[in-house]
C-alpha cells in the first residue's frame, strides 16, 4: 500500500510518502510569481499620465503557472493507493479539482482534502502519519 499525503500552498508542495517506519518527503517548488499590481501616476504632477494595469495578463500567467505546478506534483503521485491533500486557502482546493477534471485516475484515490495552516515538517509528516493510522484502524 503506497499512501501519500500532500501538504500544498502557492509556494510549494511537500508529498510525503508514508512507509512502514518513516516517511519519505519531497518537496516541490511551484515557481508561481508573487506580482504585485503597481498603478498610480507615472509621474509627480498631479493629472500626469496614469499607468495602466492590466490584472487579466497577470492572471492568465498564474493560471498557467498553476497548472504547470499541479501537473509536476500529479506525476509525483500517480502510483499512490490513497492520497490525502493538505494546505491552506483554497490550494488544496484548486490541486483537487485540477485532479478531477485533467488527472482521473490519481482523482478516484483522494481520500480527502483539509485545511491547515503552516507546519514544520516534522509536524506535516505527523499529520499525515496520524491520518492513514486513523484511517486504517476504521478498515479494522
Amino acid at each position: 500500500m503506497k499512501h501519500i499525503g500532500i501538504w500544498i500552498d502557492k509556494e510549494k508542495a511537500h508529498v510525503i510518502l508514508v512507509k512502514e517506519d518513516n516517511e519519505d518527503m519531497t518537496t516541490i517548488v511551484s515557481g508561481i510569481e508573487n506580482f504585485r499590481i503597481h498603478g498610480g501616476s507615472g509621474t509627480r504632477f498631479k493629472g500626469g499620465p496614469q499607468d495602466v494595469v492590466q490584472d487579466s495578463k497577470y492572471l492568465e500567467r498564474e493560471k498557467h503557472q498553476f497548472k504547470t505546478y499541479f501537473k509536476n506534483v500529479a506525476s509525483h503521485i500517480k502510483d499512490a493507493d490513497k492520497i490525502v491533500i493538505y494546505g491552506p486557502a483554497e490550494t488544496g482546493e484548486k490541486f483537487s479539482k485540477e485532479l478531477e477534471i485533467n488527472y482521473k485516475e490519481i482523482s478516484k484515490k483522494v481520500k480527502d482534502v483539509i485545511k491547515a495552516d503552516s507546519m514544520t515538517d516534522n509536524q506535516t509528516k505527523a499529520l499525515v502519519r496520524s491520518y492513514f493510522k486513523k484511517d486504517q484502524q476504521r478498515i479494522h
